[in-house]
């Protein structure tokens, strides 16, 4: 019997912080993604949520105090554990480029010619580490 049950995207990532505006505007700046407070009952102090050309919310940043459902201990900017880095699929290589260029942040790049893939690996003001792939482009 085939299963039914299939993964169609990455849905989203959450980001805990203690600099919620800062974390936001990293984002905005190096991604270009629209800010805008999370639903209720989450507040413009305790979460952002951070938007792509689509209109889908893919990075929520929540500050350490936010309520969540599913409660753990968390350190921002400490190691995530089994999680190694989030992968975005872009679009806009040089301008991203300008973008890492324009924030002064550290950055790394990579090229896997045999699947036409350039990436650029960048961390978020909390140190979740980003890989920022761009097929044939």
């Amino acid at each position: 019997m085939e299963s039914a049950m299939q993964v169609n995207w990455l849905d989203h990532v959450n980001v805990i912080t203690d600099r919620l505006d800062e974390t936001a505007e990293f984002y905005k700046a190096l991604l270009n993604l629209e800010r805008r407070d999370a639903p209720p009952p989450l507040t413009p102090q305790n979460a952002q949520w951070m938007y792509d050309a689509g209109g889908k919310a893919i990075i929520h940043i929540n500050s350490v105090d936010c309520p969540r459902t599913f409660d753990r201990h968390v350190e921002p900017g400490a190691l995530t554990g089994a999680v190694h880095h989030v992968a975005l699929n872009c679009s806009g290589y040089d301008e991203l480029m300008e973008r890492v260029g324009a924030l002064g942040t550290p950055f790394q790049v990579n090229t896997v010619e045999a699947i036409g893939l350039r990436q650029i690996f960048v961390s978020d003001p909390n140190n979740v580490l980003l890989e920022l792939n761009f097929f044939g482009d």
